[in-house]
């Protein structure tokens, strides 16, 4: 009997959507794809030994370089480890970070020191999902259209990583000393290889990658790949799978993607948000509109002590099972967009308490994934969603769910999933959405069951 064969590619994620996101790229691929919460047992590992794709989710977005020099070297071993010639730390696709908050070049550092690595590529562009590079710029898109990133309507006025900088090497500069070079589009396509060779030969550790269109984005997939043994560390959004798969499928080594489908339509489903993005809010707006019942979860009143916070949590969780019990969809949000009065009420409250926003945030989401966890419990709702990336982190592990399998696309980055772990919600069906993302219907299109349109 021959062993199975190492992974081609494992990743790091900097938050749960995101991690998510890279999931579906190589799953919807046709590669055998598994995303765990941590570092899987023996056990759970064995359950997927046939996984071309192995990946790790984490809630480094909201941390820390302090944390992230205890909690990343471990994971990012263990996937070093199971022998895949590219390791990815991956980022979102709008580059939230800073020098004190899910900073970017802090973890670079950390996985060269790993790998060994000579250089880092930064591919962050992902066209599949409105997100380009040009000339070192990073633009994202939104409903209103195409913006760059330091006027981007969200992303500039970000509450805790605004970007006031679109040139992506000149954001990391901030967070780190490693040298940068770019590998910019006219380079792209032409022939990246002697923009590559000279940028490692003046020492750069840093290469950040342009890509716009699929003439760019093969260019990108297959300099990383052609250069893997050299650039074994590579960071970015998952665009470096869009990327990858593209030249992989050019060159014969994966076939073509399969068709994909929907999981099928579901009466109810439930779902929490702890976003408080604009496109959240046309989300939960249409959401109500449609089926669904908007229940509060008061995150101000929570955080006065244990014993508020329980008291949020059962409240939250009675009328949710009530508006399960009467044939709705119950969506349980902390907020309804970013002029809600209650992200000013929240603020107002940590100002006056010796919590941290980091803690606070984490308290949200811990909250938010036990009401779902307790709604789940008390009815017969197979099928969830959790909006926001924060929080999609937090509410996995209150789920007990330690392992992702990707079953139904719906926008880039926010697949059905089926969840595994050992809880009672092993097999729920669960969709993890970002803040920013996801189509005005999204919360429909996940009790359709997702699939193609």
């Amino acid at each position: 009997m021959t062993a199975p064969a190492a992974p081609l590619i494992t990743w790091f994620g900097d938050d749960f959507t995101g991690s998510a996101a890279v999931m579906e790229v190589l799953a919807f691929a046709g590669l055998e794809t598994v995303l765990f919460s941590d570092i899987p047992s023996p056990a759970l590992l064995a359950r997927f030994k046939s996984a071309r794709a192995i990946g790790i989710a984490s809630t480094a977005r909201t941390h820390s370089p302090a944390w992230m020099q205890d909690a990343l070297p471990a994971p990012l071993q263990f996937l070093h480890r199971l022998g895949a010639p590219l390791l990815h730390y991956k980022v979102c696709s709008t580059f939230d970070s800073s020098p004190t908050c899910g900073n970017i070049g802090k973890a670079i550092e950390i996985g060269l020191d790993i790998t060994g690595a000579r250089a880092a590529p930064v591919l962050t562009a992902a066209p599949q999902m409105r997100r380009y590079q040009s000339f070192g710029h990073l633009f994202a898109g939104t409903f209103d259209g195409v913006h760059r990133l330091d006027r981007h309507p969200v992303m500039a006025h970000h509450p805790v990583t605004p970007m006031d900088e679109s040139d992506l090497m000149a954001h990391l500069s901030r967070q780190t000393s490693l040298a940068s070079a770019l590998i910019d589009l006219e380079a792209l396509w032409a022939d990246p290889q002697p923009a590559l060779d000279a940028a490692l030969e003046q020492g750069a550790r840093l290469l950040s990658i342009d890509s716009m269109d699929p003439a760019s984005e093969q260019a990108a997939g297959k300099l990383i790949w052609d250069n893997r043994a050299a650039l074994r560390f590579v960071a970015g959004s998952q665009g470096v799978e869009y990327a990858l798969v593209r030249h992989w499928q050019n060159t014969g080594l994966i076939p073509a993607s399969p068709a994909p489908t929907s999981a099928g339509q579901v009466a109810q489903i439930a779902a929490v948000s702890g976003s408080v993005s604009p496109s959240t809010a046309q989300q939960i707006d249409w959401a109500q509109a449609h089926g669904f019942a908007i229940i509060r979860f008061d995150a101000a009143r929570a955080l006065a002590s244990p014993e508020a916070m329980a008291r949020e949590i059962a409240m939250a969780t009675d009328h949710a099972v009530t508006a399960a019990n009467a044939g709705l969809s119950p969506l349980v949000c902390s907020a309804t967009g970013p002029n809600d009065p209650a992200v000013a009420a929240f603020r107002t409250a940590l100002a006056a308490s010796p919590i941290t926003m980091e803690t606070a945030n984490a308290m949200t989401g811990q909250a938010l994934g036990g009401v779902l966890d307790a709604v789940l419990t008390r009815t017969d709702i197979r099928r969830a969603v959790i909006s926001g990336g924060d929080t999609s982190g937090h509410g996995m592990r209150v789920l007990k769910l330690d392992a992702l399998q990707a079953r139904a696309p719906t926008i880039p980055g926010a697949a059905l999933c089926t969840g595994y772990g050992d809880s009672p919600h092993d097999g729920l069906e669960i969709a993890l959405k970002g803040g920013q993302m996801g189509s005005e219907d999204f919360f429909g299109w996940i009790r359709d069951g997702g699939g193609p349109r």
